[in-house]
């Protein structure tokens, strides 16, 4: 007769705290998305009629963050005769116009990062709640058992 060992208990601990942390990486994806969003609402900053694409709008996502930055590195560009910051001569006056390009562009990619990582956290809370559940249903489902094990009475001979 096979006799049930049950190690069911800390896999459904693990499982249950697999999902705890994927609750808490999606709260904090969310979060971190909202935060960045609310920051680049509060800068006021709303595309151009050069922008690619979505002219007018205020620019509140990682897309309308990377169409802004495109634009500044165009009007950048376009007053430096091509040249970026780096290849412009120290005493050109147009320096530290293009300067203020290159730092507003460094923002709005540090924006569309923030986005990004956040994402990423989201995606990850959602995997290890998905770990965490099968994990849970594995040990209902399949129980581990061991080989015979005779067992030997006392004052019984072997």
């Amino acid at each position: 007769m096979n006799a049930t060992v049950s190690n069911a208990k800390p896999v459904k601990i693990i499982g249950l705290i697999a999902m705890i942390a994927g609750a808490v990486l999606i709260i904090a994806g969310a979060a971190t998305a909202l935060v960045v969003r609310d920051q680049l609402v509060a800068e006021n900053i709303t595309l151009g009629e050069d922008a690619a694409m979505f002219q007018g709008n205020v620019v509140d996502g990682p897309i309308d963050a990377y169409l802004q930055a495109e634009v500044i590195d165009m009007h950048a560009r376009e007053m430096a005769g091509g040249q970026t910051y780096a290849e412009l001569d120290r005493e050109d006056p147009i320096r530290a116009t293009v300067m203020n390009g290159s730092f507003l562009r460094a923002s709005l990619f540090t924006s569309i990062i923030a986005f990004g990582i956040a994402a990423f956290a989201a995606g990850m809370g959602i995997l290890f709640i998905l770990v965490g559940w099968a994990l849970r249903k594995l040990v209902d489902t399949a129980p581990v058992t061991t080989a015979n094990t005779p067992v030997v009475k006392a004052g019984a001979s072997a």
